[in-house]
């Protein structure tokens, strides 16, 4: 029987779990290199609204609907669950 943490500890050295986790890692620190400049000073009249803002409106929606779903589904199970 393996000590308490020790399974962690030997999840988090496996190759299938080091590998993706590196990449992140350097993913995470060369964005910033590649990004543009964050804006060229001048400021321009909004005349709709911005592709991120959309992309945020639509993330949002969907967690919403994941997180209703969920519940829905955990309370049917505990409507149906045989009474002691």
């Amino acid at each position: 029987m393996p000590k308490q943490g020790q399974h962690d500890q030997e999840f988090l050295t496996h190759r299938w779990y080091a590998a993706p986790m590196r990449l992140l890692l350097l993913l995470l620190v060369a964005t910033p290199a590649l990004a543009d400049a964050p804006h060229s000073g001048i400021a321009h009249p909004r005349t709709a609204p911005e592709l991120s803002d959309i992309a945020l409106f639509v993330m949002a929606a969907a967690g919403i609907w994941i997180v209703r779903r969920a519940m829905r589904a955990r309370f049917a199970k505990r409507r149906a669950a045989p009474k002691d």
